[in-house]
């Protein structure tokens, strides 16, 4: 039975060189000298063989170490004859060890070996860095209610998609700041006030908000992003961000630019001048906490759960609150924003108009579609087909149900009065629908079960959906996403893993895996392969990101620009250039993450336990006790497997069946298999260089 000792009694402090030193790590018996275990000074082994760290012996009288005799093999083979031998062994696991150990100059050859597989100007698609702004000193003078007024036009044809968070109760206003620190974020906690926490984009200008202030940067076409507006500082954290940069057709023109930030129930909007400055429009009050802030053409929009909106009319200067059913799902097409509620209805206003009725001065918003099963409409999305017939659009809109259906009505032009018409119906999914998508050539669902998603390719003639041969299933997939309750992974509305992109043009999913990642993977919306993979060049984690699809530059030939915005826990801002990646699409290796890529993501945070029944369905809440688990790895690929099963397909059959959160918690269990590097500790804070990329492997079975 191993016991404790104190390192002098049983290997004396000033033994023999040549002595010979017997060691039991992890089990595994290892035999060297006292020299080529002390050759570097102030190291584990100099401490432990001269008395200053107590030593456990085993049965035998070996010095027992409780590390992976696999990595230590290695370790000890470069203390015998100063070459490094990593004889297959992981490099972020080899550093990891020998920094335990204390070995200096093997850390120094790790990290250098390391630092030439990474730059920290960033790989191919790396296309700009802004540094962290300078936070403004003088708070925004809360009795200052009116800013320079604007006169609005009428609004340009925007499409948003998104779907409201349910239970999102606990959001609000913290109270006021009797000190000059951050403001406690909603799970009480303090926020870092650098770190960005939300990003958005919209034509050649971004706005990035932090804890307590938002700036807005304007592309130039010779000078690139130029910081024109930094917003005062406020009291509270700001949760929601919007911005308009560009209205065709309104009485200002290009300078119809404005951004508004939301913080509990209160709304604070700012016009934007194009060669820098801003000033405050006014501050509006929504009454219920803002879960949804947006722009249709120039009229702002706010929405929350509780059944309540808000409409700011930029022409009449005129703030609206309207009751209705409670929201729990909202797009906008064109100049109509259509509402998803939670008794089965979609209702529709049109903005552009903005009608009241002269009787109750209130909002006119109308009924436009009841579910048949009254199910609640938990995702909703409108696409508008090119203008067929004199009369207007062909409008489809695709909608999820709370329980788990997918349905497809269309308003025919000639059938106005008569409402849409149910066109097709999948169940498919078992728990809610939480995102949905109608493009030109998709329709992609996912479901709350982890992020299960589902999608089908559409038939179209003459640009309009067709039953000929109709939507074919085309793959089936999942995400990994996981959030914290802290907040220290980022505001949980600037990690919405999409998707993003046109739709009449091939659409992508962020997956962020873990809260405090620097990593992030970018995936067809269609298929789940993957596009790319992007790693912040500065080592701190991503905190917040967007897609952003910017208009080219006058110059001949050339062609507008998708980019991947990415904000730092530093305060920094990375873009990514996701036109290249999507150019190169079919160079890259297909499907999500490998196992091995899986397992690093996971190592930087602790899994919160899980529920005892398989059968509960996860909450549609985004907070949780300590770390969530919104999603999983992908499960198949319909588009190139018809008929039987293919080799991983019936390899993950013969592995046995599970959930996904079972098999990662087997795989925690079991630790890494033979000839698998162990699970990387997290990187120390020096930032000297990325771990290294894993092999390529072939799985056996599908990628997450």
């Amino acid at each position: 039975m191993a016991a404790a000792a104190p390192a002098a009694d049983g290997v004396p402090g000033r033994g023999p060189p040549g002595e010979v030193i017997h060691l039991n790590v992890g089990g595994k018996r290892f035999s060297t000298s006292r020299q080529t275990l002390t050759w570097i000074p102030d190291s584990f082994f100099s401490s432990l063989l001269s008395g200053r760290i107590s030593t456990l012996k085993d049965e035998t009288g070996a010095i027992f170490i409780d590390r992976d005799p696999t990595v230590f093999a290695p370790i000890l083979n470069f203390l015998r004859t100063k070459e490094l031998d990593p004889r297959g062994v992981h490099g972020s696991s080899l550093l990891h060890e020998a920094q335990f150990y204390g070995l200096t100059p093997l850390v120094r050859r790790l990290q250098l070996r390391e630092e030439l597989d990474r730059s920290s100007c960033g790989n191919v698609l790396f296309n700009g860095y802004l540094p962290p702004p300078v936070f403004p000193v003088k708070r925004r003078n809360r009795h200052s209610l009116a800013g320079s007024q604007q006169a609005g036009g009428r609004p340009a044809p925007v499409r948003r998609s998104n779907t409201m968070p349910p239970n999102l109760g606990n959001a609000g206003l913290l109270g006021r700041m009797l000190d000059e620190k951050a403001p406690p974020s909603p799970s009480g906690l303090p926020e870092e006030p650098g770190m960005v926490r939300l990003v958005c984009g919209h034509h050649n200008w971004i706005a990035v908000a932090y804890t307590q202030f938002l700036v807005c940067y304007r592309l130039k076409e010779a000078s690139g992003w130029q910081l024109v507006f930094s917003s005062p500082r406020l009291d509270w954290p700001i949760e929601r961000l919007a911005l308009t940069a560009r209205v065709l057709g309104g009485a200002l023109g290009e300078h119809d630019k404005m951004v508004a930030a939301a913080m509990g129930s209160e709304i604070l909007l700012w016009a934007l001048q194009a060669e820098g400055g801003g000033s405050e429009i006014g501050v509006f009050h929504l009454g219920v906490p803002v879960e949804a802030l947006f722009f249709v053409g120039n009229q702002l929009i706010a929405t929350s759960h509780t059944g309540r909106i808000g409409v700011w009319n930029a022409v009449t200067k005129h703030w609206q609150v309207q009751e209705v059913q409670p929201i729990t799902s909202y797009d906008a097409a064109g100049s109509f924003l259509l509402l998803g509620c939670s008794n089965g209805s979609i209702y529709y206003v049109d903005v552009q108009k903005f009608p009241l009725r002269m009787k109750d001065n209130d909002l006119l918003v109308s009924e436009l579609y009841r579910d048949p099963a009254e199910d609640g409409v938990t995702a909703l999305s409108v696409y508008l087909t090119p203008k067929t017939s004199d009369s207007g659009n062909w409008i489809e809109i695709a909608y999820g149900t709370s329980s788990g259906g997918v349905r497809v009505i269309v308003q025919h032009p000639e059938t106005v009065g008569s409402g849409p018409q149910l066109f097709q119906t999948f169940t498919v999914h078992r728990s809610p629908v939480t995102k949905i998508m109608l493009s030109e050539k998709h329709l992609i669902s996912v479901c709350a079960d982890n992020n299960h998603v589902r999608t089908w390719s559409v038939t179209r003639f003459r640009g309009m959906i067709s039953t000929q041969p109709g939507s074919t299933p085309l793959a089936s997939f999942k995400i990994l996403a996981l959030e914290s309750a802290d907040g220290h992974g980022g505001c949980s509305a600037g990690n919405d893993i999409g998707p993003y992109g046109e739709r009449d043009d091939q659409q992508v999913f962020i997956q962020k895996v873990v809260p405090s990642a620097s990593q992030l993977f970018v995936r067809l919306s269609s298929t789940g392969q993957r596009v790319c993979s992007v790693r912040s060049v500065d080592g701190s984690p991503t905190t917040a990101f967007t897609v952003l699809e910017c208009e080219g530059s006058r110059r001949l030939g050339s062609r507008p620009r998708r980019y991947l915005l990415t904000g730092q826990a530093n305060g920094s801002l990375a873009m990514w250039d996701l036109t290249t990646a999507m150019d190169g699409l079919g160079q890259t290796p297909a499907g999500g993450l490998t196992e091995e890529e899986l397992m690093e993501q996971l190592e930087q945070c602790e899994l919160a336990p899980l529920a005892s029944s398989r059968a509960s369905l996860p909450s549609p809440s985004p907070h949780a006790s300590l770390t969530s688990l919104h999603s999983a790895f992908s499960n198949s690929s319909l588009s190139s497997r018809r008929g039987s099963p293919s080799p991983p397909q019936a390899e993950a059959r013969r592995r046995g069946g599970g959930s996904f959160v079972e098999r990662c918690q087997e795989l925690v269990r079991s630790g890494p298999e033979p000839r698998r590097p162990p699970t990387p500790a997290p990187r120390p804070s020096s930032g000297l260089g990325a771990p290294l990329a894993p092999p390529k492997m072939k799985l056996n079975e599908t990628s997450f």
